[in-house]
This record gives C-alpha cells, structure tokens and sequence, in this order.
C-alpha cells in the first residue's frame, strides 16, 4: 500500500481521530487512519478513561462491600484480588480497542501502524516499528495526535516511584501511601482508586482548592466528601521537587513561608496534560504552533496550512474525548461538504468519583465575572426518595438561569450518577431550554432525575420537597 493516495489521512486514532475517520468514510471519502501505538483508541481507550473507569467501579465495589453493605444486611468479609482486578481493567480495554478495528473495517477505514509524520504538503509519511517506511498522499490531513502526561519543572516521571496516570491504572501492589501532585480530575479519581483499595492518599494541590475551576459551591461540597473517605488535602502549597528515596519518594513543597517535606511509597504526577505534536514535522509544511504548543487553528478547525486540519487535546478547548469527538465528525462533515458545527458551551465534563460530579454550562463565578444577571436553584439528594434508597444522598443540583429570560446557563451536579444527569441538562442548554421548561417537564417518580426538576423549580422559588 506503499504511496496510497487517500481523500483523508487522520494521524491518529483517539477518539477525535477514529471518529472522524469513520465519519468521513461514511460520507464516502476514502479515509486512511496512522496510529503510532499497537492498538486502537488513543490514550482514552488505552491508558485513561476507559481503564480508569474500570478501576473506579471495581474499587468502588471493593469499598461498598467493605463499609456500605451491613447497612443493607448484606454480611461479607472482602478480600482483595488485585492481579483479577486488573486483568478485568485490560479485558476491557482490549475489547474496546478491538471494537475500533472492526469499525475500521466495517466502513471502510484503512488502518497504518507507524508514527505519522509530514514528509512534504499533502504526503504523511508512516514509519514502522523497524524503520520502514510508506507514503500516503492525502487530499487533507486531519492532525490528532491527543496530548501526553505534563510533568513539574525538574521532576521526571520515573514510572515506578513517580509515576503518570499510565502507571497508576496497573500498579501491582497497594501502595501504603500514594501522594498525588493536583487535586484535578485525574488526581481525585486515581486517588480514589487507590484509596477505596487501602491506601493512604495525600493530595497537594497549588490552588486553593479542589477541582480548582469548577463551580466554587461544588469544589467545597466534593472536598468535604473526599475527606470523609479518608482523602487528604494540602491546598495552596506549591511542590518544588521529588525524588527517589531507598523504599519510596520524598516530595518537597511550600507551604506559606516554610519548606516541607513528604514521604511516600509512590508519586502520582496530575498536574494535566500537554499537546502532543512531536515527531510530526508539522513546521515543514507550515503548521503553527501557540506558545502551549498546540496546533493554531481557525474556527474551522483549519491551520495555518492549507489542506491539513486539527482536532482534540492537541488544539485549544478542553481535553476532553466527547469533545474531540464533537470535532472529529464536524470535520469529517466538512471534508464532506456538509455543515459541521460545535457547540462549546454545551460540552458537559464529567469526574467519575464517589459522589460523581457533573457540569455544563458556566460557573457561577464566571457569570459573576461577566455581570450576567442569573437566578439560582438548588436542591439536595438528601430529600430525593430514589437516593435515600440507594444511600447516595450526599450532594445536590444547582441551576443557573438568566433573570430576565429564565434561559438555563449553567447546571452543576454532585450526587449519584450525576455523569448520566448532566446528558439532560446538556440536551436542554442544546436548545436553549429555560429553568421553567425542565420544571414542566414530568420526571419518574422516584427516581435520581427529580433532584434535576426540584432545582428547576427552585429557579422560580416553587420547589415542593423541601
């Protein structure tokens, strides 16, 4: 397949990339997709939110049947299987990953395995494993080449005590105390894996507080209830170093005017991510760059080079895969002639912690900050039926809708599934629904979605059930 010549060359198989790919074939364009890793699905599918997630309920059974069952008169004495634990995170992985194959293949998709690389404009160069190499000519490439692990200036990820999210998902043991540098979605959700497993977790945050741009109401609400489950925080502290020790790592940070140290078995590094562009050659064919290193590109999607567009965690926005994947289709659409379209204000983000957290929309700080004029509902799972049964009542809804013209703005949930609540509120902001539309909207009784129409009728101060 040497010197194949394709409508469309996606570098990269996330889920910006693959979607995208699969896509543009079904809109009859030919479509090769270059993944540099041996299977399919990016980090997400590989090494992030389909393992972590795996680890999250696991050990969130595991935690359950340990502190949660008795008060169901349910009596067990668990017993941790780890190694059966894990095997069960790459089970699916591996199922996934092979899901993306036979996708590829069922439309059409011609998959490459080698590191994608421009070689001059319109030709990408695959390069395998053992140095060979193959060019492919593309009437457009779309870059989605996802984003890496991002380190603190002067401490390397050694993959064994100071370890990235990649190493986090597989540890085969334990550890007695695991700290985490970012109290951020990555750092609360391994923590709380490892947590829930027996670990003592320590997390060092530079903000002041937890999930540090979330709303403010939230980030007090999730610290609050990752400390009853044994989370420790040390906020407003900045981390200076960390270094290997005989049987562990030390951590050095500021905390106010004095240096402090911390000693622990592992060190998780979760201070985010970084666009991915190495090894692309995308300055040869005139792709730019901002001063984050990501792809610069217009509201389109284009770069600064004709024929060659980006998508995903390696351009502006944030790092989420159902935004890359909003992308990669509306791309694929306009490759295709179509109208593509996305819509970032209604991108929900989701942490998959005990409780969940869940949002879309703006916070109420950054209303504040625009002097938008909003009114505010609220209302606790504590006095929602559904969660009484299903001992999740720790948490609430809150809404945010304009004053003048009820339109929804904003809706911030932490509570049991919230990850599957935020989908209505995201479908109401799609079409510009108000507070009052979602309060007239009849919602099963019981059930978790009543906390969502209480909120809304809290927005016109006629909440019923408190």
């Amino acid at each position: 397949m040497a010197n194949a010549t394709y409508d469309v060359v996606v570098i990269g198989s996330g889920p910006g990339g693959y979607v995208c790919a699969i896509r543009a074939a079904q809109l009859g364009l030919s479509v090769a997709c270059i993944e540099k890793e041996a299977a399919y699905g990016g980090t997400c599918l590989n090494v992030g939110c389909i393992p972590s997630k795996a680890l999250l309920e696991s050990s969130h059974l595991f935690h359950l049947s340990k502190k949660g069952f008795a008060k169901h008169g349910i009596k067990v004495k668990p017993e941790l299987d780890l190694p059966t634990m894990l095997k069960r995170k790459d089970k699916i992985v591996m199922q996934l990953t092979r899901g993306v194959a036979g996708l590829f293949k069922k439309n059409g998709v011609v998959g490459y395995t080698g590191l994608g690389r421009f070689s001059a404009p319109g030709k990408v160069e695959v390069v395998a494993d053992d140095g060979s190499t193959q060019t492919l000519n593309a009437g457009a490439v779309v870059i989605a080449t996802g984003s890496s692990v991002a380190s603190l200036p002067g401490i390397e990820i050694d993959g064994e005590r100071i370890i990235g999210s990649t190493e986090a998902l597989s540890l085969d043991n334990v550890p007695k105390h695991l700290a985490v540098i970012g109290a951020g979605v990555i750092g609360l959700e391994m923590g709380s894996v490892w947590a829930r497993l027996g670990a003592k977790v320590t997390v060092l945050e530079y903000m002041p507080a937890v999930l540090a741009g979330a709303d403010a109401d939230v980030s007090k609400q999730v610290e609050r209830s990752f400390r009853k489950t044994g989370l420790k925080f040390k906020l407003g502290v900045r981390v200076q170093g960390a270094e290997r020790t005989d049987d562990g790592v030390r951590i050095t940070y500021q905390e106010g005017d004095t240096e402090q140290t911390l000693d622990a078995d592992v060190c998780l590094m979760s201070v985010g991510r970084k666009p991915h562009t190495d090894g692309l050659n995308a300055g040869d064919v005139g792709v730019k760059l901002d001063d984050r290193g990501r792809v610069i590109i217009d509201d389109h999607w284009r770069t600064s080079a004709n024929g060659i567009y980006a998508i995903g965690d390696v351009v502006k926005g944030p790092m989420l895969a159902h935004k890359a994947e909003e992308e990669g289709i509306a791309v694929a659409e306009l490759l295709a002639g179509k109208a593509g379209h996305v819509n970032y204000e209604v991108i929900p983000s989701v942490v998959y912690t005990d409780p969940e957290i869940a949002w879309v929309g703006k916070t109420e700080e950054q209303l504040k900050e625009a002097g938008r004029e909003y009114k505010v509902g609220r209302f606790p799972f504590m006095a929602n039926g559904r969660a009484k049964a299903m001992e999740g009542t720790d948490g609430f809804v809150k809404m945010l809708a304009d004053l003048h013209t009820d339109r929804l703005l904003g809706v911030h949930i932490v509570g049991p599934m919230a990850g599957e609540l935020i989908g209505e509120m995201a479908l109401a902001m799609e079409f510009g629904a108000s507070a009052e539309d979602v309060a007239r909207t009849c919602h099963a009784h019981p059930s978790l979605t009543e906390v969502v129409r209480e909120a809304a009728l809290d927005v016109a101060g006629r909440v019923i059930h408190i």
